[in-house]
């Protein structure tokens, strides 16, 4: 199954999220669609929950990370859910981060594959997200991506046991295969 457009295109607002009910599901606007995505499973939840501990640990004190649902909104038709993130903790706002991520986290799911691998990665470069990583679970391959003159360019992409040693956000060594573990 893939994301669900509910709604008239281009009708729903910012402020209709405030209206939906916390059942579990994960909802996000782009351009007044509002996209709907069941709950993650139980590798999907584990990949991120593994990659944020990583980054954590790593993290500088300016910076923070963020595991999902938290709202990055950098329009005011745009909300998004990256599965973690890392922004600097001066632009943490009360309910949302509005100013460009340093890292967006994408877990590949079958829910999610077609919307992360294009329309995510899209809206992130548009938004100027420093980096998109996206983390495919069933291969344990992770694609790095980073923004150079307004487009993302391939920065690496490592599988299994190979080493991939960050430079953006900062400094933080990812193994794919410790990820699923």
């Amino acid at each position: 199954m893939g994301y669900v457009e509910t709604l008239e295109p281009g009708t729903f607002t910012l402020a209709d999220l405030d209206t939906l009910p916390d059942d579990g599901m994960r909802y996000e606007l782009v351009d007044g669609v509002l996209l709907v995505t069941p709950a993650p499973l139980p590798i999907h939840q584990t990949a991120a929950l593994e990659l944020a501990i990583r980054l954590r640990a790593a993290c500088p004190v300016e910076h923070k990370v963020f595991i999902a649902p938290l709202d990055f909104q950098p329009t005011p038709q745009r909300s998004l859910q990256p599965d973690v993130l890392v922004c600097r903790r001066a632009d943490v706002g009360p309910k949302a981060i509005e100013k460009p991520l340093l890292l967006a986290v994408e877990i590949l799911s079958p829910a999610t594959r077609s919307k992360d691998l294009v329309l995510k990665r899209r809206l992130y470069e548009e938004a100027g997200v420093t980096s998109y990583w996206i983390f495919d679970p069933a291969k344990e391959e992770l694609t790095v991506l980073e923004l150079a003159g307004g487009t993302y360019e391939q920065r690496a992409v490592v599988t299994g046991k190979e080493t991939f040693d960050a430079e953006l956000p900062f400094p933080v060594r990812i193994v794919p295969a410790d990820l699923v573990d």
